[in-house]
């Protein structure tokens, strides 16, 4: 074979190598597409790909594996009618307790120890996991070790029966969508409420979800104690 066509040939062979390198990557991001489409069908995505505003990690808090991330988009919230707390609460029917007793912080080991028997519920202090529940709005209830942690960073915790209706659940997420920093957003089965708040050492209670009187009385306990808690972490 002459040079000048031993020079094809490899220029052939070079340019079907292109041709089968770039079909393997094609094809690499199909199936990736596929599987990024396939994990947000069941209404949340999975706290290890957890990305966008619903959730922030930034400040050393985790999303615990299992929990879902709520991507759903909230229904906006109407504008407050009772700004002042104590009216609010009793307006929208609603326990408030503030000053509760201080449980303590020690960090527990996830992996030894149990967790301690809250003395509310849900929790409002106490011992709890070393990493925090990182900021944002979640399909499934976590430990509460690990959110009593985001507690005492100062962050207040919205909660809510998952028996409440979706469209109460979505009115609950356009709160959280309004104002998202130091806030998180989670289903509670186990609690003697529909709705309630927490910050460290105080508890909003409500009964039954009533509409705009409890968005209220939400969104005034968490403009009043967002950012209290005893250690002061960024949000």
């Amino acid at each position: 074979m002459s040079r000048g066509e031993d020079e094809k040939e490899q220029g052939r062979r070079r340019l079907a190598f292109g041709y089968v390198t770039a079909g393997i990557l094609a094809a690499v991001i199909v199936v990736r597409l596929v599987v990024a489409l396939a994990g947000g069908a069941d209404g949340g995505s999975d706290g290890a790909a957890a990305a966008g505003r619903n959730v922030d990690t930034r400040f050393g808090g985790e999303v615990p594996p299992g929990i879902r991330v709520d991507d759903r988009v909230g229904t906006p919230p109407p504008a407050v009618g009772i700004s002042d707390l104590d009216a609010a609460a009793e307006a929208a029917g609603c326990e408030l307790r503030l000053g509760l007793e201080d449980e303590g912080s020690a960090h527990l080991d996830p992996d030894e120890d149990e967790l301690p028997d809250y003395g509310t519920n849900p929790p409002a202090s106490g011992d709890h996991y070393p990493v925090p529940l990182a900021d944002g709005a979640f399909r499934d209830y976590p430990s509460p070790g690990a959110y009593v942690h985001s507690l005492e960073h100062g962050r207040v915790i919205i909660m809510y029966d998952p028996a409440v209706s979706e469209a109460d659940q979505l009115a609950l997420k356009g709160v959280f969508d309004a104002d998202r920093p130091g806030v998180d957003l989670l289903p509670n089965p186990g609690m003697p409420y529909e709705v309630a708040a927490v910050a460290w050492t105080r508890l909003l209670g409500c009964d039954a979800y009533a509409g705009a009187a409890t968005l209220d009385a939400v969104r005034d306990f968490r403009d009043a104690y967002r950012g209290r808690g005893p250690e002061a972490v960024p949000f």
